[in-house]
This record gives structure tokens, C-alpha cells and sequence, in this order.
């Protein structure tokens, strides 16, 4: 029973979610185009379909763009698109693709996208370089704390598969990275539409010796980012049936935030301290010898203690401090501005509660990274840090810790609509 638990968990991590960020021309659908393509991800009638409407519009190529493109109608008839998910897997490791708009008026939208993602990948047109959107892309990447970043150089096709145009931006992108929070950086040449190193290697690029996008995406190592050390498990939901069956079952719900988690380790119960001990993990109606992000899991406590949605249990000898003073970084999602003393609702994790803006310590302007201190307000897509004061004790963990518990939203009262999103300093 236990060896086939274990055999799912370890197979259900074994998926890469990355976002891509690229301004409009940087080809990014073709790069995502190609990846489905020569990773056998799309069927033939669908690369059929594609190559009959090449031909019909008069390309003498097949636009895989045209595979990941069908919202672009919507998007000429001004209808907003926030973030598109595609899916597809490979017998190395499953995907999911967070594809975000790149202008400056769609920084909400990459926040959302990047947030969850174990990798990011910038796209930069070999022709144009570096630009302030791709070094814009770069800061929120390293804000949101993605622990692997890749630069693809795409169209160099276009530069004749010159090595010193490629060099000259993995130099100039190397020297802009130090001044981020870059903890693993590749930079690959590649052509989306010829296919260069994107999932077959190129002969056209003979200087190049590192791996292929695909083979990089395959295999760069994720599990290890995740905080496995501080054991974080927020409560979702008490399961209590009302059942001769079940009588004196009592569970509780949620998906594990950080650390291991495992029957018979000391607990506590935040914030109101009780203590206890695991009695046992169910998954999936089955008994299971430890649990680890991002498993979702029951968790039972020997002890009848008071439990309820928006508690956390932590390890006793490792628990966060409640606080209601939170100083954090906000990327604001609306166009009414973020202003001093405004009150707004706060979601983190499983808890809620209500949240005064003390005060806008300043605003990064996040091409430059320069701090703007004069600041008296945060405007729609900006970033900046600000002190609040909640009316409820929350129980953080810095950002750089552990991106779950060190992050929040915030919520309009009036609406109910996501108008800000947080990262907890240390």
C-alpha cells in the first residue's frame, strides 16, 4: 500500500511549471509551437491543420505560432486575456506553461503567471538585444523569486547564427542578473522557427555547447527549491462526518506549505499554541508514512484539540511568530491607486482578515530598480513596499523562505476583487 503512495507522490512532482514572458514579436508562440511540435505534444491533424493555413496565407514555412495563437482574436476584439495555461508532458516530466503578455500594462498579468513557477524563461530577439522589457521581465522574475531563469535568444536564423551577437547579450544579461536575485541562469541561442536547439540540437551553431532548451527544461532540478526544512501545513477544511461509520473521525484538510510532515512529530496548533502529536496522514483514503509540498493530505492529531480553518500546524520546536505588522513588497492590480490608510481585506493561505496601508515606504521602478521615496501612492502595475497593520495575527515566513507562507493577496471589500498581490520581506 505504502510503496504505490510513494511511488504516485514522487511521480505527481516530477512537473515543471514555467512562464514565459517575451515582448509581441520576440516569437514567443512559435517558440511555444515548436516545443509542442518536436516534443511529439500535438497530433498530426493539428500540425495539418497548421500547415494548410501557412500555405493558404502564402508562407513558404509552417507558422507554428498559429498552434497557440487562437486567442488572438479575442485579444484584437480588446477582450483581456490574463494568463493562458497549456499543458503537455514528455516521458521525462510533465508541463504546465504560463504564458504571459509582455507589455508594461500586463505586469499584474506576469505576476500572476510567475508566481507559482519554478522557472521562468525570457524571450529576447537576437536582432534587438537587451530591451528594457526584457530586463523589466528579468526584476519581477527575480522579485517573485523563481529560482531558475533562462534567457533563449531566439532568431539567430537571422543574425546568420553569429557567436558574437549571442555573446554579447549573454554578457551584457550576466552583468544585469548580478543586481537580481538570480540563484541559476541559463542563456541558450536558439531559432523557434528553424527549431535551433529548442528541443533537437543545432548544427547551425557549432560554438554552442550547453543544452538544449528541452533538454534543460527536462532536466533542471526543482524539488530542491522547495522548503523542506520548516514544516507549514495551513488548515483548509476540518473533515468531521456525521456518520456511525466515522464516527470519531476527525481530520484536517489542506495542501502541505513547507517541510515534511510525518506521523508521530511534535505539532503545534497556531495561533492558539495547543500542542499534539500526528497520529497519522491520510492520502487519498490511504495511510501515508510522510507528506511534502505540494501534497494536499489530511493530517490527524491524537489529541481532540481545537482546530479550525486558517490555523496552521508547524513543528514546536519550529513555528512562525504571529505578527499583524507585515512589511511587504505589492505589485497593485487596479487603477484605483494603493493610498495610505486605506483598508483592505488580506488572504493568506487559508486565513482572512482585514488590513490598514500604514505606510508606502517607496515605489521600485523596476527597469531601473531605482526607489522612489517621494512616492504617495502605488498605481496600477507598479511595484512597490509597504507596512500594513492586519486586524488578525498572521503566520508568516519571509518570501525568500517560502514562497507559500510568504505570500498574500489583497481583496477589495466592496467588489471582492484580487486588487494586490504581496511578498513578505525577511
Amino acid at each position: 500500500m505504502g510503496t504505490d503512495t510513494t511511488r504516485d507522490t514522487t511521480h505527481r512532482m516530477d512537473l515543471l511549471r514555467f512562464a514565459t514572458a517575451g515582448s509581441v514579436d520576440d516569437g514567443k508562440s512559435t517558440l511555444i509551437g515548436r516545443l509542442l511540435l518536436d516534443s511529439k505534444a500535438i497530433f498530426e491533424d493539428q500540425l495539418e491543420a497548421v500547415e494548410a493555413t501557412s500555405q493558404s496565407k502564402g508562407y513558404d514555412y509552417t507558422d507554428l505560432a498559429l498552434l497557440t495563437d487562437g486567442l488572438r482574436s479575442e485579444r484584437e476584439q480588446g477582450i483581456t486575456i490574463d494568463v493562458a495555461y497549456r499543458y503537455f508532458a514528455t516521458p521525462n516530466r510533465k508541463f504546465i506553461i504560463a504564458d504571459t503578455p509582455g507589455h508594461v500594462q500586463y505586469t499584474r498579468n506576469m505576476v500572476t503567471g510567475a508566481s507559482t513557477a519554478d522557472l521562468g524563461l525570457v524571450l529576447v530577439d537576437a536582432r534587438q538585444g537587451l530591451t528594457e522589457q526584457s530586463r523589466r521581465h528579468a526584476v519581477i522574475l527575480s522579485l517573485l523569486r523563481v529560482p531558475h531563469l533562462v534567457l533563449a535568444v531566439n532568431k539567430m536564423d537571422l543574425v546568420d547564427y553569429d557567436q558574437k551577437v549571442y555573446d554579447e547579450i549573454y554578457r551584457e544579461f550576466t552583468q544585469f542578473a548580478t543586481k537580481l536575485n538570480v540563484p541559476d541562469l541559463e542563456v541558450i541561442p536558439i531559432s523557434a522557427l528553424s527549431g535551433d536547439n529548442v528541443v533537437n540540437r543545432s548544427e547551425n551553431m557549432p560554438w554552442y555547447s550547453g543544452p538544449t532548451l528541452m533538454h534543460h527544461l527536462e532536466h533542471v532540478h526543482v524539488a530542491s527549491d522547495r522548503d523542506l526544512i520548516d514544516a507549514r501545513f495551513p488548515v483548509q477544511y476540518v473533515i468531521r462526518p456525521k456518520s456511525d461509520e466515522y464516527h470519531d473521525y476527525r481530520g484536517y484538510a489542506g495542501q502541505v506549505a513547507g517541510g515534511v510532515l510525518k506521523p508521530g512529530d511534535e505539532v503545534v496548533v497556531l495561533p492558539s499554541g495547543m500542542t499534539s502529536k500526528i497520529s497519522k496522514i491520510d492520502l487519498f483514503d490511504q495511510d501515508i508514512a510522510e507528506a511534502f509540498p505540494p501534497m494536499s493530505v489530511t493530517v490527524h492529531l491524537e489529541d481532540d484539540v481545537d482546530v479550525s480553518r486558517g490555523d496552521m500546524i508547524a513543528r514546536v520546536r519550529n513555528a512562525p511568530t504571529p505578527t499583524q505588522d507585515i512589511d511587504a513588497m505589492i505589485c497593485w492590480m487596479t487603477t484605483a491607486p494603493l493610498l495610505p490608510r486605506q483598508k483592505l481585506a488580506i488572504k493568506h493561505t487559508t486565513r482572512t482578515g482585514r488590513a490598514l496601508v500604514k505606510y508606502i515606504q517607496y515605489r521600485l521602478d523596476v527597469n531601473t530598480l531605482h526607489r522612489d521615496q517621494e512616492t504617495k501612492e502605488l498605481g496600477v502595475n507598479e511595484i512597490g513596499r509597504v507596512t500594513l497593520r492586519t486586524t488578525v495575527p498572521l503566520l508568516v515566513d519571509p518570501y525568500s523562505k517560502n514562497r507559500t507562507t510568504g505570500s498574500f493577496i489583497l481583496i477589495d471589500e466592496a467588489t471582492g476583487i484580487t486588487v494586490g498581490a504581496g511578498m513578505i520581506n525577511g
